[in-house]
């Protein structure tokens, strides 16, 4: 007869676990464990007590901390094609005369390259790098002005703030550096967090958020929505199918971008 595992062991069986695979689901803890369903439960609630995982719709995933911003250049050669195709789903959700906020970032400059110049759509945003790489874009494209942020290649600070107080938009798109269903939206710069939360506040329409899937489940130091303010998230086809599934049960839209389709 096997022996059970103590509650020290099957802990860290679990964090072994999801060093490598950075995401399990109840039915593979039950095999790896050998143990039932409310013992597991009992040992997920223990690790996310201490900050180890974070439980997901059926199962968990490994909570991952990001505390410094990464330089844009580093950022960039991240997932490209995943960003492409995140960027041009984005960019297709926008309509005719809408004036959309869009942040910085090396996703939200690919939603900037796929909007249509002949649509009297209109952008305000604080994203250095699209507004120089872009030029001509064919549409309104107005830099929001503020302090230069070199790390992210944008502009921030209160003269940002104080301009976008004079707009209203009609959907926000937001790139972030980490999403967690318990700890929300985040990013590592307090200096842009103020700006996309002033963008949200001054949205009457959806607010989106663009991420590949190896933002899910890192967490930031500095929030910018919870899940539950959000309406539609947009990521790539490696994301897990159980992340769709928790961000369905908090009511937002899931959209996942591929080279061959887009699936809801």
């Amino acid at each position: 007869m096997r022996k059970s595992l103590i509650p020290a062991q099957r802990r860290e069986r679990i964090q072994e676990y999801l060093v490598t695979h950075k995401i399990v689901r109840m039915d593979d803890l039950y095999t790896l464990l050998d143990t039932s369903e409310a013992t597991v439960r009992r040992d997920l609630e223990w690790l996310e007590r201490e900050g180890i995982v974070e439980r997901t719709h059926g199962g968990a995933i490994l909570s991952q901390r990001l505390t410094l911003e990464p330089e844009y250049l580093q950022r960039a050669q991240k997932n490209p094609e995943e960003k492409r195709l995140i960027g041009e789903l984005a960019a297709s959700l926008i309509n005719e005369n809408d004036v959309v906020f869009i942040n910085s970032g090396t996703t939200t400059t690919q939603v900037i390259r796929y909007i249509r110049g002949d649509q009297g759509i209109t952008v305000f945003s604080n994203n250095v790098y699209a507004a120089l790489e872009l030029g001509e874009a064919g549409f309104k494209h107005h830099l929001i002005g503020g302090e230069f942020q070199p790390h992210s290649n944008s502009v921030a600070g209160r003269f940002a703030i104080d301009n976008l107080r004079q707009v209203y938009a009609d959907k926000v798109i937001v790139g972030v550096d980490g999403v967690s269903l318990k700890h929300g939206c985040t990013v590592p710069s307090n200096a842009e967090a103020e700006v996309v939360r002033q963008m949200i506040e001054r949205t009457r329409g959806q607010i989106i958020i663009v991420a590949d899937h190896s933002k899910w489940g890192v967490v930031s130091n500095y929030l910018v929505a919870t899940i539950d303010e959000i309406d539609k998230f947009i990521t790539d086809e490696a994301i897990d199918s159980s992340a769709n599934e928790s961000l369905l049960a908090h009511s937002v839209i899931s959209l996942v971008a591929s080279s061959n389709s887009v699936k809801a």
